[in-house]
């Protein structure tokens, strides 16, 4: 598994588009293919390429209503809403980067985070540009902070995209570095045609989704990964510009409809770094999503509006890492520090290694039918 995992990835920037050049995984045909081709701007062929939106009613005025996440935009006839991709097209609401994908890349499942989700496998990572929040510490700012004018595409449609996947055999596509949310249209017709397939599929969110469009795209969804960015409200509005109870909400409807969940808290100095707001986090999600949902902690590393900001020290992960488990959440990890001794995954009951990883390389899985070798408790998840 490790040799496997040992290639080179290069990512390239071609006009606007970010691909990647992947030396001994499959697929790196298909991208390099995908990086060398002429790169066009999204508004050549703009009208060609609408998608009608889902999820909005129109208002009077020839203005619509969007209820696609916890922002309900008004929007008025020739603009777009928060997201910088749903227009008002002459009274009707329009997804301008369906089958558009400004990132296209093919990375390990331990990336996303799933770690829970059939280690040391690949999945097929698509992003757009927008997003729903205003996140100050964004690391893929150049895409979710953009418009869809601002940045080159590719068309790679539903259809091509699952095609593709097929033939790479990858674990499952994932909607990531921008938020899916904002690309809902996209997500679900491609998730739609994945499950006919019998190929997987994941999205990585922030999770301020309306309850409809949630509960329209979850049957069709593999796993999800949810950043809970903290839990303060002020803190919500103030540095992501986003939503803490439309989160919360999103969190126990994903649990309600049996969905594969993984949490990601990325811990961010004198941002969302208590102690107590991580023992109140950890506490509500026992209570509301039970023990098993891992739980991952990732270190902070200075960027976009936080560049002032001192990485996060790794004791606060510690500490962090110390509490939740002390609040009973049974997989408890620690990223974007390789290397350390839990960014691996453990036995609750023994303590034993279960799965130990560097970073984002599997060097061993010891789970066996979905259970621990050494205590023969079941580990939740996705095995096969």
């Amino acid at each position: 598994m490790m040799d496997r995992r040992r290639f080179l990835q290069v990512g390239a920037v071609i006009g606007g588009l970010v691909v990647a050049t992947v030396a001994g995984v499959r697929g790196s045909a298909w991208l390099e293919r995908l990086q060398t081709e002429a790169a066009k701007p999204v508004g050549e062929e703009l009208a060609a390429g609408l998608r009608e939106a889902m999820f909005w009613q129109a208002i009077e005025g020839g203005g619509v209503h969007c209820e696609l996440c916890f922002r309900r935009c008004i929007i008025s006839a020739g603009t777009r809403g928060a997201c910088r991709v749903r227009e008002n097209i002459a009274g009707s609401l329009y997804s301008l980067v369906h089958s558009r994908p400004s990132a296209v890349m093919i990375d390990p499942i331990e990336k996303e985070p799933q770690l829970h989700h059939r280690p040391g496998t690949d999945i097929l990572c698509v992003g757009t540009v927008g997003c729903n929040f205003r996140c100050m510490q964004c690391h893929n700012w150049s895409l979710s902070q953009a418009s869809p004018t601002d940045r080159r595409v590719h068309d790679l449609p539903p259809a091509q995209l699952v095609k593709q996947a097929q033939e790479r055999g990858v674990t499952a596509i994932s909607f990531t570095y921008n938020d899916p949310i904002v690309l809902f249209e996209y997500v679900y017709d491609t998730a739609v045609l994945a499950k006919e397939a019998g190929v997987g599929l994941i999205w990585h969110s922030n999770g301020a989704i309306g309850e409809a469009p949630l509960r329209k795209l979850l049957p069709y969804t593999t796993a999800v990964t949810i950043d809970l960015k903290g839990f303060c409200e002020d803190i919500y509005r103030e540095t992501f510009s986003g939503d803490l109870p439309a989160v919360l909400r999103t969190l126990r409807i994903i649990k309600e409809k049996g969905v594969w969940l993984e949490i990601v808290n990325l811990v961010i100095p004198t941002i969302n770094d208590s102690m107590d707001e991580i023992m109140e986090m950890s506490k509500w999600i026992v209570e509301y999503l039970g023990p098993d949902v891992p739980l991952h902690f990732s270190r902070f590393f200075p960027s976009f509006q936080l560049t002032h900001l001192p990485p996060t020290p790794i004791e606060t992960l510690e500490k962090a890492h110390t509490i939740a488990r002390g609040q009973g959440i049974n997989f408890v990890t620690i990223g974007n520090v390789p290397g350390h001794k839990y960014n691996s995954t453990f036995c609750p009951d023994t303590g034993e290694r279960l799965v130990h990883r560097t970073h984002f390389s599997v060097v061993y899985n010891k789970i066996v039918d979905g259970k621990s070798p050494f205590s023969g408790r079941p580990v939740p998840g996705i095995w096969e």
